[in-house]
């Protein structure tokens, strides 16, 4: 009896492959890095040659080390960076342009094109989303205008779009299978979130023929089989699902109310809000949290796009330190409140500001300040940014007691006090704090029916630590309210 569930996590900045048991404990991880293209000013991109090599190299790089064959395997899971855009050629399978990643604002200008001729409401009403070049809608735009004879070669039928899951399945399955799931397509901005299928209006708005498009399933659902050459005999691949909402299944949030917060290259803050999608009026996006057996939950959703990317950044861009984990002792040996605030809007301001054109400051420098400084302002800047998300869930009703926290920042135990105290709240780690590829294997699992539903995954849920507010009320709002005239001097209006 195959014993594992292979779990494909495609990232930002690496591809993981990490072997679950049926107990959902972790038995093998393997990653690679792969290079990130800054070809303007705002633009962002990824060979999808990297991202395919990278994801099949560490699948059978950790089969490898642990001595498995495609038989010890019951099925694969994927979950993936959301966004990002391919467009390929159907028959040779070639990308016709780099991916564009969700980080990209080059369709900035367009959309303010659209917000300005009045469309932004409706587009809203049908996706939960704003209009953002965050999306994938104008960036398959931009590339169908942009590449030679690509929209022509679009309207013939020979051109493929997907997010990285649709272009992964398509790799795996040998050009088989030309699918998505219902949490990749709900982030799109072209797949309608309430009837659940593609919108004719929205193809149109966004010139985006409809034959380029994934057929949209469940996802815990059949997606294909794995070439037989790949892994020495075929794998079914059973599950997939966006990063944030993986994340949600993941850390078990399946009742209304409960809340999660990712904190990976950027921060995703993700509440249930149960069969009801709820709207924001705080610029917080709808979203589809998940969909099983064809019931659809929704999730409200607040995406900051700098944390573990603003890290990264102090460490290879300014040479604070040399490796992350060290910022830890840093921020102890640090004031809470040393008077510096690092903004990160190194590609604009994501939620609740929606301001791609907002730029990177580090306020507050005296010549007291130095690397300390800095360096815990890096790490406050995280849970400022969850703090502005908590206010607008707040403001639209919602306001999640505690938290449940993932991803490989939240290692750091002062992150995660500092966070109680900001918010206010309850903040939870759980022992497996590899939460995203964990949802992809719950997903994948629940298919397979090594998992009997979703009230058994939540059995599975196992608390590490809880962190809780020790800061008063008062000094909170302090440091909150310096956080926001920072945030104000670098917006761009």
């Amino acid at each position: 009896m195959a014993k594992y569930i292979l779990a494909i996590d495609q990232g930002t900045t690496s591809s993981r492959a990490i072997l679950f048991t049926e107990q959902g404990k972790v038995k093998g991880i393997a990653q690679r890095e792969f290079a990130q293209h800054f070809p303007a000013d705002g633009w962002v991109e990824h060979d999808p040659e990297d991202i395919w090599q990278t994801v099949l190299t560490t699948c059978q790089q950790v089969l490898t080390e642990h001595q498995l064959t495609a038989a010890d395997i019951a099925a694969i899971g994927i979950t993936n960076q959301r966004e990002t855009t391919i467009v390929w050629d159907k028959n040779s399978g070639e990308p016709i342009y780099n991916a564009i990643v969700w980080q990209d604002r080059r369709t900035a200008e367009r959309c303010q094109q659209l917000r300005d001729q009045g469309y932004e409401s409706d587009v809203t009403d049908k996706t939960g989303l704003l209009l953002a070049p965050y999306f994938s809608a104008t960036k398959v735009g931009w590339l169908l205008d942009n590449v030679d004879g690509a929209r022509e070669r679009a309207q013939r039928g020979e051109l493929a779009f997907g997010t990285v899951d649709s272009f992964l399945l398509w790799k795996l399955t040998g050009g088989r299978s030309h699918k998505t799931d219902a949490t990749n397509a709900s982030r799109t901005m072209l797949y309608n979130i309430h009837q659940n299928s593609w919108d004719q209006s929205l193809l149109e708005l966004f010139d985006v023929p409809e034959n380029m498009l994934p057929q949209v399933m469940d996802c815990a659902d059949d997606f294909g089989v794995t070439e037989a050459s790949l892994f020495g005999q075929p794998i079914a691949i059973l599950g997939i699902a966006g990063d944030q909402q993986a994340a949600l299944v993941g850390q078990a949030c399946f009742k209304a109310g409960m809340a999660k917060s990712t904190y990976g290259t950027g921060c995703f803050f993700m509440l249930n809000t149960g069969e009801h999608a709820l709207k924001s009026n705080n610029k917080l996006l709808t979203t589809i949290g998940y969909r099983l057996n064809g019931k659809t939950h929704y999730a409200i959703e607040g995406s900051i796009f700098m944390a573990g990317a603003t890290i990264q950044w102090l460490r290879d861009g300014l040479k604070l330190f040399a490796h992350a984990s060290e910022t830890q002792a840093i921020a102890e040996q640090t004031p809470v409140d040393h008077g510096v605030f690092l903004v990160p809007a190194f590609t604009g301001l994501g939620a609740p500001y929606w301001d791609p054109d907002a730029r990177g400051a580090i306020v507050g420098l005296t010549r007291d300040s130095g690397v300390n400084e800095i360096v815990s302002a890096g790490l406050q800047s995280v849970c400022y940014q969850t703090k502005d998300l908590q206010k607008a869930m707040e403001k639209d009703g919602l306001r999640p007691t505690h938290l449940r926290v993932d991803g490989g920042m939240v290692a750091n135990d002062w992150l995660l006090g500092f966070l109680a105290d900001v918010l206010g709240a309850k903040v939870e780690r759980p022992q497996i704090i590899e939460t995203t590829a964990l949802g992809a294997a719950y997903l994948a699992g629940l298919q397979a029916g090594i998992f009997p539903s979703s009230d058994a995954l939540s059995d599975m849920w196992h608390l590490d630590q809880t962190f809780v507010p020790k800061l008063d009320e008062q000094a909170r709002n302090q440091l909150y309210s310096k956080w926001l005239a920072a945030v104000e001097r670098v917006k761009s209006e």
